[in-house]
């Protein structure tokens, strides 16, 4: 007897339907073709022990199953259930009348109990795309799923309720999830406030305007002196997510297995911080089958690279592209994936192999040279994609103890999201939202400065060595202090106070 069902494939943070046939006929033999990977084939052996735990026989004839489209790859162990549930409707031991109506999912142990699966959040969007009436996932995945409305999530926690379900003996209800009222009663809680960071008013500073026009920075300072600190407060002062980007990063995770049990949304932005020691893959996305990087899982939110110049040089140059284009497209023989990466990149770094170069107290012990070949372990391409550059002086200890009252993240926000919402209205017609991603005709419009301010931009080029480059960068930054300031118009004090956050391009840094 022939069965089609079906399930579901995830490639990127896209899913593709999959159709099941099974059909038992005379013979011997099973077969799992349609370019199936070992972990599909492997489920053989968990399927017969699930089917036969729960009272249950596996056909003894010719079995077949065929995953098609047959040119594309299918891996992971998420097939196990329509299978299993293929095979009892081929055996006649089930009814497979209602079996075309669903897309089914899950992983299944030796005694039938279900496990939990990656990507059920863009299963479910597709699967609601097609017209299904509804999705049988785990029940660790269901409250997941149940985001897309207007499609049916029915979760289960055992291949024997599965049964039940399709047979009508069971009143299962589907799972209800109010995606806009879970999503405003996740109110984001952090013990991490810029209050209790003390003194670096300036690197504060430097934050908040890299919060409030998404720009990438680097903070240059010897240890101790607060980079990490700092940068881990850096989620707190930006904008809330809205509910779309909320649905672009939790579908990300989904894929990439990062949401916890029952989860629904994530409700504040991600902040990830991967070792010097990563691989290329790892942090930008890739491998044998796809799946996203790092810096796709920052995606909304901030990549925190510490001690940048220990990173492998062939690791950091495939970064270029995606903070350019804002996506990782990952090529393989047979199949692409595309992944968003539209990341704030924050990166720290010591100014020297000791790291104590220009520091008040302690002498730097470097050999003559070693801090320019330190700073040349960072690429020119990947430092002009750095907007802020900005030296951390540590803080004395007068101010460590000083009894004072500093301003709280929630202080902080409230400007951020002025401005955001000022560039929000200048840009919605252009494609983008924030003063980081212009480009150089948009620059030309909105990076207008008077007379003065030209001057003022000469006296630095001539003066401070700055390039080309860095002019451009200036008059981004400068919009954003302009934006935190309410102004329309670029003045000379803006200008002046963003020439202050290029330390890197300065002739003689660094001796």
């Amino acid at each position: 007897m022939l069965v089609k069902l079906f399930g579901s494939a995830v490639y990127g943070v896209e899913a593709i339907t999959i159709t099941i046939e099974v059909n038992v006929t005379e013979g011997l033999h099973t077969y799992v073709v349609g370019l199936a990977d070992s972990a599909v084939k492997e489920s053989i052996q968990r399927i017969e022990s699930a089917i036969k735990s729960n009272g249950y026989f596996m056909p003894r004839t010719k079995l077949v199953i065929n995953l098609a489209p047959a040119g594309i790859r299918k891996t992971g162990s998420a097939f196990d259930l329509p299978i299993a549930l293929g095979v009892l409707a081929a055996s006649g031991q089930l009814p497979a009348d209602t079996l075309k109506d669903y897309v089914i999912m899950g992983e299944l142990g030796l005694d039938g109990q279900i496990h939990s699966i990656k990507g059920a959040l863009p299963i479910a969007i597709q699967s609601r795309k097609e017209r299904f009436k509804g999705l049988l996932v785990p029940r660790s995945n269901g409250t997941e799923a149940a985001i897309v409305n207007q499609l049916e999530i029915f979760s289960f926690g055992h291949l024997r309720e599965v049964i039940e379900f399709l047979r009508g003996k069971s009143n299962f209800q589907p799972v209800i999830v109010d995606a806009r009222a879970a999503f405003h009663a996740a109110v984001p809680a952090s013990d991490l406030d810029f209050s209790d960071v003390r003194g670096q008013d300036g690197i504060k500073r430097a934050m908040e305007i890299t919060a409030a026009g998404g720009h990438n920075i680097i903070l240059v300072g010897p240890p101790g002196a607060g980079k990490t600190m700092l940068a881990r407060r850096l989620p707190g002062i930006l904008p809330p997510l809205s509910l779309q980007e909320a649905l672009e990063t939790t579908r990300i995770h989904s894929v990439a297995g990062k949401l916890t049990e029952n989860m629904a949304l994530l409700s504040q932005r991600p902040f990830r911080s991967p070792h010097h020691t990563i691989s290329g893959s790892a942090l930008v996305g890739g491998g044998a089958y796809p799946q996203p990087g790092e810096i796709s899982l920052a995606h909304n939110g901030v990549l925190f690279l510490d001690e940048l110049p220990e990173f492998n040089r062939s690791v950091l140059e495939v970064m270029r592209q995606p903070m350019e284009e804002r996506k990782v497209l990952v090529n393989r023989t047979r199949q692409s994936a595309e992944f968003p990466a539209s990341f704030i990149l924050v990166a720290a770094m010591n100014p020297c192999p000791c790291g104590y170069y220009g520091h008040a107290t302690k002498a730097c012990n470097c050999p003559p040279g070693a801090v320019i070949r330190y700073l040349n372990k960072i690429s020119g391409p990947l430092l002009d994609r750095i907007d802020l550059q900005v030296e951390v002086i540590p803080v004395p200890y007068e101010q460590v103890t000083k009894e004072a009252i500093c301003e709280s993240s929630g202080q902080v926000r409230e400007r951020v999201i002025a401005a955001r919402e000022r560039q929000r209205r200048r840009y919605e017609r252009l494609g983008f939202y924030c003063n980081a991603q212009m480009a150089n005709k948009t620059l030309r419009t909105w990076g207008k400065v008077d007379r003065a301010g030209q001057k003022l931009l000469r006296n630095a080029v001539d003066n401070l060595g700055f390039s080309m480059r860095a002019y451009d960068h200036i008059l981004k930054i400068s919009r954003t202090i302009a934006d935190l300031a309410g102004s329309d118009h670029i003045f000379e004090e803006h200008l002046a106070e963003a020439i202050q956050f290029r330390s890197l391009d300065r002739e003689g840094w660094g001796g």
